[in-house]
């Protein structure tokens, strides 16, 4: 699966967003393009919509679907990915 979000700004954020897939069950691998903005996902048997939820969580939702909220929570979820890398 591969899926475009907003708010892709650095390593930090790719960090955490491979963080915290790679919790869900039946994730296998993650790839971010920080460039490109998206994020391949793959594995066995993942939720598609759990994905799509938990980055719209962390401030990197689907195009149009994100606001001053998900900016913000873009950004602390990055700072996490920064410290944690």
């Amino acid at each position: 699966m591969k899926i475009q979000v907003e708010n892709i700004k650095c390593g930090g954020c790719a960090n955490s967003i491979k963080n915290a897939l790679m919790n869900l069950g039946g994730v296998d691998h993650v790839e971010v393009d920080i460039n490109e903005g998206t994020i391949e996902v793959s594995g066995a048997d993942f939720n598609e919509e759990a994905i799509i939820s938990k980055l719209h969580g962390m401030g990197y939702p689907l195009p149009g679907n994100g606001g001053i909220i998900t900016t913000a929570a873009s950004y602390v979820s990055c700072m996490v990915g920064r410290i944690s890398d």
